[in-house]
């Protein structure tokens, strides 16, 4: 299951004002310095994606994905997209062992 805010709803209508819709991915992102981080990205549908239309958009999931992650919530606050699901993203960061995010 997916959750998106009314928040994060508007800011993805205000995006495609101009643009062709495109389906928006969900997903995890073990790139980068930081550590994994869940990300949305626009991209085409795909045999084993899980599909949500949720406010006139549609979203898209890897299965084995989401049964990993469910439920996943999408919002928007003030300082952009944030992307939570059942997925501990708190341990130790691969470059310097913190915890939580990288420094």
């Amino acid at each position: 299951m997916i959750e998106v805010t009314e928040a994060a709803q508007k800011q993805l209508a205000d995006f495609f004002i101009d643009r062709d819709v495109k389906p928006v991915r969900v997903f995890l992102n073990e790139s980068g310095w930081g550590g994994p981080s869940m990300a949305m990205a626009l991209d085409e549908l795909k045999n084993n994606d899980q599909t949500f239309e949720i406010g006139g958009f549609q979203y898209v999931v890897d299965k084995d994905f989401l049964e990993k992650a469910n439920p996943i919530k999408v919002d928007f606050s003030p300082v952009g997209f944030s992307i939570t699901s059942s997925i501990d993203l708190t341990s130790a960061c691969k470059s310097c062992s913190t915890t939580g995010s990288c420094c």
